[in-house]
């Protein structure tokens, strides 16, 4: 395995990246394969950017760790890094709701604050665009305080009208929101089902946040729920 492909620049940058990514110590073999350099050389890299004032914990037989506390430089993306920032950015612009899109837009203003020309150049004129169609409409008060209780891990007390027009009082431990082109999906345990269910959030009514919160984080519901096969099928609403 030779140190041949990437410049070295951009593979210190790459080497950064991937420690970024990990809450726990990588094994030095596995990052010298992700990075397709020698074992010798990954090490000489490890050196190089502790020198350059990276807080790389570790060694060899144990793994390294990059500190929490250590920031990337926002200016460092590749083009196409750059590219599928735009792309993202521009698709939660058009199907999101306003408080997201709204986030998204001063995203994009923090990115560009802090680019270089040429990168900036790039990130502007990036052509992945992102094709509109009617999106509806949304209770912004509503998804706001569904976003809080998720995040909160707060039980909601809500009226809900299915398909066939029935209606049901439900309290329910919302853990996720996928954004579909136009559609918004609230994923959550409904305790009248005593099931996973998902529920189109343009048919919630009454919402109301239960100071009560629910038993589990939001994170084991949502391998709970992966675990259950249900993020491969298409929402059913009830």
């Amino acid at each position: 395995m030779s140190a041949s492909g990437p410049k070295r620049a951009e593979r210190l940058l790459n080497l950064l990246q991937i420690l970024y990514q990990h809450r726990y110590p990588v094994s030095g073999h596995w990052l010298a394969q992700e990075l397709s350099v020698s074992l010798r050389t990954l090490y000489r890299d490890i050196c190089a950017l502790r020198v350059q004032g990276a807080d790389i914990q570790g060694e060899a037989g144990t793994g390294f760790i990059l500190s929490r506390s250590h920031h990337l430089p926002p200016v460092m993306f590749t083009p196409e890094q750059l590219d599928a920032l735009a792309l993202g950015l521009r698709w939660v612009a058009a199907y999101g709701d306003a408080g997201i899109a709204k986030a998204a837009s001063e995203v994009t203003g923090k990115i560009r604050q802090g680019l270089p020309p040429q990168l900036k150049t790039l990130f502007d004129d990036s052509t992945l665009l992102v094709g509109k169609t009617q999106v509806a409409h949304h209770n912004p008060e509503n998804l706001n305080s569904l976003r809080s209780a998720i995040r909160r891990r707060q039980k909601i007390r809500t009226g809900y009208t299915d398909r066939s027009g029935n209606v049901s009082e439900r309290t329910i431990w919302p853990f996720a929101l996928g954004y579909f082109s136009g559609d918004i999906v609230l994923a959550a345990w409904c305790e009248k089902r005593n099931a996973f269910r998902h529920f189109d959030v343009t048919r919630l009514t009454s919402l109301q946040l239960v100071q009560e919160g629910y038993p589990h984080s939001r994170y084991r519901l949502l391998r709970m729920w992966r675990n259950a096969g249900l993020d491969n099928t298409i929402p059913g609403r009830s």
